[in-house]
């Protein structure tokens, strides 16, 4: 895989260079609520301008279907980008028409333009290969150089995650560079004891990774939704809490290859519950109780894992040489249920081992509930992409990579 580093030895000044980022940033009524993964492209974007390329930026953003929706638009991201670059950044309202073609035109050695939400044509989620190629096409047509950069969406065969680096020279930027450093100390030579927690809201998201985790970990914590089908697999009642009935059979075949192989699996000894899910919009008190993880009232819902959870978790991280957290402990959006995922962010931030946020709602509630980013090893830009290298898969963004 040749990196940005290569590209800039070989010169860049004066070409177009398409760089494919992740821009899928979380908004509320148009504003950023969180800009890590604009922040996580600068480095890439400032080099290539720096060097005199013209930078031609694209990306994703929520769900689209096919077609242009202005709930959907880059245009905040655009302006986001511009201000952290501290330069003007042209945006065209389409992907591959005249406005994309106009902005690209006008670029000058230096200068940076956002082109809209890829996913307004459907060319880019197409499961035709031929369809998903012609889109490729076009958008090839606006530069001369790829520079794959988006980590969030390289497990996806999306067209200009796959498809076009084949139509162009291509190389890594930073982040995928360093994703892809740090995913490999996750799974080649790892420092033990090696622990992972879990969280999150479905166990059915988790099972492949803890497939491969239980014969590379030393230890697994779970919490989070999830954690209520493994105490429903234990024969524990989980009152009105999140379950996934159709996943105990697996869920019981884990916790038992768990004991056969000695990997210690940590499940939580009690919770915080209520009898109704708290109001996120107003963060009225929701007064939770704390009860034994085997004494949940049927009337009740688990919605984070209780102080004698947290402290037990932040003692199974104490003495990790390497740590990978994918997955709140419980509804950290709400002060009153987010102490779970608090506990074993600050272990991680007292850890003196490696340490990695696995991206998505786990790197949204390290930055929500205030601690500096800088305390951890590494917070991926990727939840989805990292568990699925976790589980061995070929990721088509990083295949398309190589050479």
């Amino acid at each position: 895989m040749k990196t940005i580093d290569e590209l800039l030895s070989e010169g860049v000044n004066g070409k177009r260079v398409f760089v494919r980022a992740d821009l899928n940033v979380p908004l509320a009524d148009g504003v950023i609520t969180d800009d890590g993964r604009i922040r996580a492209v600068l480095p890439t974007v400032k080099a290539l301008a720096e060097a005199g390329a013209k930078v031609v930026v694209a990306s994703h953003l929520g769900r689209p279907k096919g077609a242009p929706d202005p709930a959907f638009s880059l245009l905040p991201a655009a302006e986001r980008l511009g201000e952290l670059l501290g330069a003007p950044v042209a945006f065209a309202q389409d992907t591959v028409g005249p406005a994309a073609h106009d902005a690209v035109d006008g670029l000058q050695p230096r200068q940076v333009a956002v082109i809209e939400n890829l996913r307004f044509n459907p060319g880019e989620t197409a499961k035709d290969d031929a369809e998903r190629g012609e889109f490729a096409d076009r958008l090839a047509a606006l530069a001369d150089v790829y520079v794959g950069d988006g980590f969030g969406a390289v497990h996806r065969k999306h067209a200009s995650v796959y498809d076009l680096p084949a139509r162009l020279p291509h190389y890594a930027g930073y982040l995928i560079a360093t994703e892809v450093g740090v995913l490999k100390k996750l799974t080649e030579d790892v420092k033990r004891p090696y622990v992972v927690a879990l969280g999150g809201a479905k166990v059915s998201d988790k099972l492949a990774v803890i497939d491969q985790l239980l014969g590379k970990a030393d230890r697994l914590l779970i919490g989070g939704g999830m954690a209520y089908t493994f105490l429903k697999a234990k024969g524990y009642e989980v009152g009105k809490s999140l379950l996934q009935e159709d996943q105990i059979p697996a869920v019981q075949e884990y916790i038992e290859r768990a004991e056969k192989t000695g990997v210690e699996l940590v499940l939580p000894v009690d919770a915080l519950v209520s009898p109704d899910f708290p109001d996120l919009k107003t963060k009225a008190p929701a007064h939770p109780t704390a009860v034994a993880a085997d004494a949940i009232p049927a009337d009740q819902e688990g919605l984070d894992i209780g102080p004698g959870t947290g402290t037990l978790y932040a003692s199974k991280l104490a003495d990790a040489a390497t740590v990978f957290w994918n997955g709140p402990m419980g509804v950290f959006e709400h002060p009153d249920f987010a102490e779970g995922t608090r506990a074993v962010a600050q272990a991680l931030v007292d850890s003196k081992g490696f340490t990695v946020v696995g991206g998505g709602d786990s790197a949204a509630a390290v930055r929500t509930l205030g601690f500096d980013e800088s305390a951890f090893g590494h917070i991926s830009t990727g939840g989805g992409a990292s568990l699925e290298y976790l589980e061995g898969k070929t990721l088509p963004g990083l295949a398309a990579l190589e050479d």
